[in-house]
């Protein structure tokens, strides 16, 4: 792969990942069905991507197993409360709310990690939280756009979380089969508790589903990793930045949902503090097996 088609390869991984939301939307499944589904596909599409890839390697130890088993629980969490946001508040706030994660991650791998938090980091942090607060015209929990906001930075939160956690305990598993591994306990979990549901799934869902598990999830997946062997991490990250941008221009067009001036304002601020915290330091979804080659 040449550094030019990586640079295009990245960029529709980006695209692949701001159309969650929209897929999401699209779908009139409960979110608990479209997880399950989109995972069920993933599952599917990894296995293909690990035939093509020829990915392998040594099997996960005890350790790594049992983070990995964590893992696909913080996955499954992360989309199940970004689908709920969608359908709460739409596609904007949604991926808005989950674009916080950043600042997330700043401030738990200082805590976790017990590396030191640089004045500069926490000024990302607070421009993130100021951007939070213009998104959403009032805090009223009756409000489905406060609500939706809040589901949308649980979200983000859980998905720092397995960021974090896939630097601690993945590194030396391959990324494809990290992934596999995640999404296939997502199914092992949900479908027992859906699988009666599943007949009543109306028949164009499966087609929103599949696209989320083949596109958003397997494909996008495996342009990321593709791409990091040509491209630093830290312009991945940067460029991963614009997933919001490509989800509310999308669902803008498609859904008519019109940013205020204040969502734009803030989707600005927090898009700005993910550019700039990605380049202050190496991310915490440096290592290939991250749920960003994924989870989204």
């Amino acid at each position: 792969m040449t550094h030019r088609n990586a640079l295009l390869a990245i960029h529709f991984g980006a695209l692949m990942f701001g159309l969650s939301g929209v897929f999401g939307k699209l779908a009139e499944s409960a979110p608990v069905i479209i997880t399950l589904g989109r995972a069920g596909f993933a599952v599917v599409a990894l296995l293909l991507a690990a035939h093509f890839l020829r990915s392998g390697g040594a099997a996960p130890s005890p350790r790594q197993r049992a983070g990995l088993l964590l893992g696909g629980l913080l996955l499954g969490g992360h989309w199940l409360t970004f689908f709920i946001a969608v359908k709460i508040a739409g596609v904007g706030i949604a991926t808005l709310g989950f674009a916080s994660f950043p600042a997330f991650t700043v401030l738990l791998e200082g805590l976790l990690f017990r590396e030191r938090t640089r004045p500069v980091e926490f000024g990302m942090v607070a421009l993130v939280c100021v951007g939070l607060l213009l998104v959403t015209p009032q805090f009223d929990l009756a409000s489905d756009s406060t609500l939706g906001l809040i589901y949308g930075i649980l979200s983000g939160l859980m998905f720092a979380l397995l960021s974090l956690l896939n630097r601690a305990v993945t590194r030396g598993v391959d990324p494809v089969q990290a992934a596999l591994w995640q999404n296939g306990i997502i199914l092992l979990c949900l479908l027992p508790f859906t699988w009666s549901s599943l007949p009543a799934v109306p028949a164009m869902d499966w087609l929103w589903l599949a696209l989320l598990g083949v596109l958003c999830t397997g494909l996008a997946h495996s342009l990321f990793v593709a791409s990091l062997k040509v491209l630093k991490a830290r312009t991945t990250s940067v460029i991963f930045a614009l997933e919001p941008v490509y989800g509310i221009a999308i669902a803008w067009w498609l859904f008519n949902e019109q940013p205020s001036l204040g969502m734009l304002a803030g989707g600005a601020m927090i898009i700005l503090a993910s550019v700039i915290t990605s380049r202050l330091k190496t991310p915490a979804v440096t290592n290939p097996a991250s749920p960003i080659a994924k989870a989204r």
